[in-house]
C-alpha cells in the first residue's frame, strides 16, 4: 500500500488552514503523512498546527517546522525534503470528498507501472462562490494543456528523477516543474474526471493582473528553458484555456 505525503506550506494562513486540515482528517485512505512547513506565522497558524497535532486522527503522521524561508517554492522544497511518502501531493487547499486521496491512489494503481501520477478537475472558490472551474481532461503541452498542480498526485520517483521546484521562478515554478517531467513522452498521468480539489482563490499565480503577467512571462521562460518548440504560441494557447475557465 502506498504511503501518501500531503505537503502544506503556510504563512499567516489561519483563515484557511483549519478547512484544509479538516478535509485531510476526514479522508478514508490510510496511511497519510502531513508535512507542514510554516514561515514563522504571527496570526495563530502555529497554534492551529499544534492543535491539529493533538486532535489529528491517530493514523495520520504529522511532521512540521516553523522557520524563516525565502518564499513559497523554498518552503515547498523543504517539505519535499522532509516527507517520506511513496506518493506526494501539495495540499494547500481543500479536498472535496472523503475518498479523494483514495481515488487518486486507485487511479495510479489501475494505470500500471508507466503511470507516474494522477490528476483531477478542480474549482477555485471565494468563500462558497465558485470563481473558476478547471476541467483538465487529457492533453499535451503543445496544445496549451497542463494539469492543475493543486490536484496532482505524483509518485516520489518523479521528484527523485527530475528534482524539486526551481526557486528562480517566482510565480511559475510549479508549471516549470510539470513541463520538466511531461516533456518526457514515456511519462503518463491518470486522469480522474471529477472535482476533487477546491482551491482558495488568490494563489501566487492568480492574485492580480501583475502576477498574471509575471506568470505569463515565466511560463514562456519555462518552456524555453526545457527546449519546448514554439513557446510563445503555447503560452498564448495556455492563457486562452485559462480565460475560458472563468
Amino acid at each position: 500500500m502506498y504511503k501518501v505525503s500531503l505537503l502544506l506550506t503556510t504563512y499567516n494562513a489561519a483563515k484557511y488552514l483549519p478547512v484544509t486540515l479538516e478535509s485531510i482528517k476526514s479522508q478514508t485512505y490510510k496511511p497519510i503523512e502531513v508535512v507542514i512547513v510554516d514561515g514563522c506565522s504571527t496570526d495563530g497558524t502555529v497554534d492551529i498546527i499544534k492543535q491539529f497535532e493533538k486532535d489529528k486522527d491517530s493514523d495520520i503522521e504529522l511532521r512540521w517546522i516553523s522557520e524563516p524561508d525565502s518564499g513559497l517554492y523554498n518552503a515547498m522544497n523543504k517539505a519535499c525534503g522532509i516527507c517520506t511518502g511513496d506518493i506526494i501531493a501539495v495540499c494547500n487547499d481543500c479536498l472535496c470528498e472523503k475518498n479523494a486521496v483514495a481515488l487518486f491512489v486507485k487511479a495510479i494503481e489501475d494505470a500500471g507501472d508507466e503511470c507516474i501520477g494522477a490528476h483531477s478537475d478542480l474549482v477555485y472558490k471565494d468563500g462558497d462562490r465558485i470563481i473558476r472551474t478547471w476541467h483538465m481532461g487529457d492533453g499535451k503541452i503543445e496544445q496549451g494543456w497542463m494539469p492543475g498542480h493543486p490536484a496532482l498526485f505524483l509518485k516520489r520517483k518523479v521528484y527523485d528523477r527530475y528534482g524539486n521546484y526551481d526557486e528562480a521562478f517566482h510565480c511559475a515554478a510549479d508549471y516549470e516543474f510539470m513541463v520538466r517531467f511531461l516533456t518526457d513522452e514515456k511519462n503518463r498521468l491518470a486522469y480522474i474526471p471529477k472535482v476533487l480539489v477546491a482551491m482558495f482563490y488568490g494563489g501566487t499565480s492568480n492574485a492580480g493582473l501583475r502576477n498574471y503577467l509575471v506568470s505569463f512571462k515565466e511560463g514562456y521562460k519555462a518552456l524555453r528553458f526545457n527546449q519546448v518548440k514554439h513557446p510563445l504560441w503555447i503560452t498564448l494557447k495556455r492563457t486562452w484555456r485559462v480565460l475560458r475557465q472563468f
